[in-house]
């Protein structure tokens, strides 16, 4: 796709803007008519540099991504963690959390917006982590046949899910700070 020329300000506005817009009607309501309103830009210009809602959807929600779990290396897997779950106060957990709990529901309908969040936003978590839990593997501190190290995944965002369902509260970093020191590290034989 051919992108025209979008200063950093515009764009992380367009971003913040299609953020509020999820927020406020959800993705299925969400329209490129309603963000081109909204962003006073053109529809044509938005699919020109997006090609999809899905695809503008996940970007806006990468953009304000504090930076790959790759780049975190404190020296321990434990400090690993406490950095990647310092990066985002609790207000924007519980903004994040919100939409992600919206769109879940919607990737069960829009198989474009599945593949989108996959590609843009999960694999490179998946990534970024897998290269977190492998420093820890080089420095001694995790087996490297642990079993326990394939589930780290789905242990955090098990965690994301169930506070809300089960405590009916946001998630909140003292939360998940507490949650790896009593289940992930444990699980991991640190």
């Amino acid at each position: 796709m051919a992108r025209t020329r979008l200063t950093p300000e515009r764009e992380g506005e367009l971003y913040e803007a299609v953020l509020d817009l999820l927020r406020e009607v959800g993705y299925d309501a969400l329209t490129m008519d309603a963000v081109a309103a909204r962003t006073r830009s053109s529809k044509a210009t938005l699919y020109r540099q997006w090609g999809s809602k899905a695809e503008l959807i996940v970007k806006a929600l990468r953009h304000n991504e504090p930076g790959s779990l790759a780049d975190i290396d404190t020296g321990s897997l434990r400090g690993d963690f406490r950095a990647a779950l310092s990066r985002a106060d609790d207000c924007q957990m519980e903004k994040d959390a919100a939409l992600m709990r919206g769109l879940s529901h919607a990737v069960h309908e829009n198989p474009e917006l599945l593949k989108a969040l996959r590609e843009l936003l999960i694999e490179p978590e998946m990534t970024g982590l897998g290269q977190l839990l492998r420093r820890a593997v080089d420095r001694g501190e995790l087996r490297p046949d642990n079993p326990a190290l394939k589930y780290v995944p789905h242990m955090m965002i098990g965690a994301l899910a169930a506070r809300q369902l089960i405590e009916d509260r946001p998630v909140d970093q003292a939360f998940l700070m507490e949650y790896v020191d009593s289940v992930v590290l444990p699980a991991l034989g640190v």
